[in-house]
């Protein structure tokens, strides 16, 4: 008789726990799978949890995640790189989503190499094409750093005749760690916030024509009427920022340790609940 009563208690706790996330409702969020969007999906949607709602995330590629924003299909992004790295996405969009702020302030992207390279400007690539073998090692073709060193970074210093090479940021990482092993000569695009920065002695290239742009926020974007639906989400991230040092705990956790990304975000919010509490609403 106990056990039939401790079983049918647990059933009430069960249900009423999912009761209570769908009466606040249902969230879905969409990531590109870069380290640092990773990370703060996965913090985001635990905490959300924790405030009762019912959360999904979905990892998709950069045009999908804005288009699925626009269309409705999703309802929310925190890893928008504005103004400068999804610039286009942003001008085509725009006025069918909604932005919550930033999560993150001073990203930056470019070109980047291991400091045993001697050279410190993009504009120095070119005349040692053969060290680089004529290659920037890159990520997914649709990525904004992709499309900005396609179409500005190549053509303003020459070098239209290399080849950009598609990836994903995980292979790029890889490629950089074979490289640095045996201090071969390797250019990628890099940014910040990123693991990389944690694990690799690297340097940006100078960028003197100012082809990539200045510094950057990564901004939470909503599907429209995302801030009437979920007024306390809304607040949340207007309250959810992290720094490099915070980013780059979770990312390195994920990424060198090869942690969960749901368990490093855990463990990353149980060891900082103070940074946390003043996020929540």
């Amino acid at each position: 008789m106990e056990k039939k009563m401790a079983f049918v208690l647990l059933a009430v706790l069960l249900f009423s726990s999912v009761l209570s996330a769908a009466e606040k409702g249902e969230i879905e969020i969409a990531y590109v799978q870069w380290a640092s969007a990773e990370a703060q999906t996965h913090i985001s949607k635990i905490l959300l949890e924790e405030m009762g709602y019912d959360v999904t995330i979905r990892a998709v590629s950069a045009a999908v995640m804005w288009t699925g924003l626009a269309n409705e299909d999703v309802d929310l992004s925190v890893c928008a790189w504005l103004p400068y790295t999804h610039e286009g996405y942003w001008e085509k969009y725009s006025e069918d989503v909604v932005d919550l702020g930033p999560v993150y302030e001073g990203a930056r992207i470019g070109l980047v190499v291991p400091t045993y390279v001697s050279i410190d400007s993009i504009e120095e690539l070119a005349e040692h094409k053969e060290e680089f073998g004529e290659r920037i090692v890159g990520i997914e073709p649709g990525a904004g750093i992709m499309i900005h060193t396609r179409e500005d970074a190549m053509p303003a210093y020459g070098l239209e005749d290399w080849n950009l090479v598609s990836s994903s940021d995980p292979a790029m990482m890889a490629e950089l760690e074979r490289a640095v092993q045996r201090e071969e000569w390797i250019v990628i695009t890099g940014w910040t916030p990123h693991w990389m920065w944690f694990a690799y002695d690297l340097k940006f290239l100078e960028d003197p024509k100012n082809a990539y742009g200045e510094e950057e926020n990564i901004r939470a974007i909503g599907r429209k009427g995302f801030r009437e639906d979920f007024p306390e989400v809304a607040e949340f991230i207007e309250n959810f920022k992290m720094n490099d040092d915070q980013l780059g705990e979770v990312t390195y956790d994920i990424n060198v340790n090869r942690t969960n990304p749901e368990q490093a975000a855990k463990k990353w919010i149980e060891e900082n609940r103070d940074v946390v509490e003043k996020w929540l609403p």
